[in-house]
């Protein structure tokens, strides 16, 4: 949790827990950003790296050091000084050194020995997470207007399929998402992913093996999100319905608090208030209801920038 160092007043902005260990008060997600904007120097955020001789030169000043102890550390923390082979010799990085007494290569050969030995040496688990690291491990975004810009914020969100047998109760299999906080709720409703939308509509026993012309998801495009007492509704087509005008009558009529409703396509992630950790609804195909809990809403620094407008739609499926 972000605490504020600035004042002792309690800001609404600022997350604190309503529940330890649980979820939060419900707080802004823009404000918060903003939050973090204000406390941050522009350096923390932006991607434009200092050149080498300026980094020396606030780093010997931060330090408190001499320019001789500058180039001597200079000259230790080389990546020169770390080679552990000929200059005109080519390393292979996937093999270990002969003798290394570094304790996490020693581990690693034990490792590569022991795949080694095995008669498959990948099983299902190291396939999977070979393929994620594929996906998102040091991948460089092509272009700069795929940089994710700098301030911006990156939501944790896990979508919980509906389906729970008994038998598998202690299994909560959901997919997880990072979104930018500009991102828009219908980009989070097209990144879902539901064997309910890839159903097919019609008879198809004559002809099993063609593909069919139209899915649910073409058929029934009406879906809504509810987060803290709003229904964000999809109306981008003609044929969208406001799926949640019964449930907006029926609390009506039965005294409970009202509620409101807005529209999917004109709402974005920072634009919500609500609680990380707080279960919330995802509703489509009429009566198919996901779980939606947003686990981590952070800034993206420095450190984390490489990463792609396109990646932040990222999925694992658990």
């Amino acid at each position: 949790m972000a605490a504020s160092q600035q004042s002792t007043v309690p800001n609404s902005n600022i997350p604190e827990y309503e529940y330890i260990a649980i979820n939060t008060k419900p707080f802004h997600i823009g404000s918060f950003r903003d939050e973090w904007l204000k406390r941050l120097k522009p350096k923390d955020y932006s991607y434009q790296q200092e050149d080498t001789e300026t980094f020396e030169a606030n780093f010997a000043e931060a330090m408190g050091i001499r320019e001789e102890t500058m180039a001597e550390l200079r000259s230790v923390c080389s990546l020169d000084s770390l080679r552990c082979h000929a200059e005109d010799e080519q390393p292979d990085t996937e093999v270990v050194p002969p003798g290394s007494t570094l304790k996490t290569l020693i581990q690693r050969k034990k490792r590569q020995d022991h795949k080694a030995s095995l008669k498959f040496p990948k099983n299902r688990h190291d396939l999977y997470a070979d393929e994620l690291e594929r996906l998102i491990v040091g991948r460089t975004p092509k272009t700069e207007s795929d940089l994710i810009p700098e301030g911006e914020i990156i939501l944790t969100i896990n979508v919980y399929y509906p389906a729970v047998f008994e038998k598998f109760s202690y299994i909560r299999p959901h997919m997880t998402l990072l979104m930018m906080g500009s991102h828009n709720l219908t980009e989070l409703r097209d990144a879902i992913c539901c064997i309910s939308d890839l159903q097919v509509c019609g008879e198809f026993s004559g002809t099993p093996d063609v593909a069919p012309d139209f899915i649910c998801k073409d058929h029934f495009k009406s879906a809504f999100f509810f987060f803290e007492g709003v229904f964000y509704n999809d109306m981008r087509f003609p044929e969208c319905r406001d799926i949640s005008v019964t449930t907006v009558e029926w609390a009506k009529s039965h005294n409970f608090p009202p509620f409101t409703q807005a529209k999917m396509e004109d709402t974005l992630l920072q634009d919500l208030r609500l609680k990380v950790g707080f279960p919330y609804l995802y509703c489509h195909q009429g009566d198919c209801e996901h779980l939606v809990i947003i686990t981590d809403v952070r800034s993206v620094l420095l450190f984390c920038h490489l990463v792609s407008r396109q990646e932040t739609s990222t999925s694992y499926h658990q």
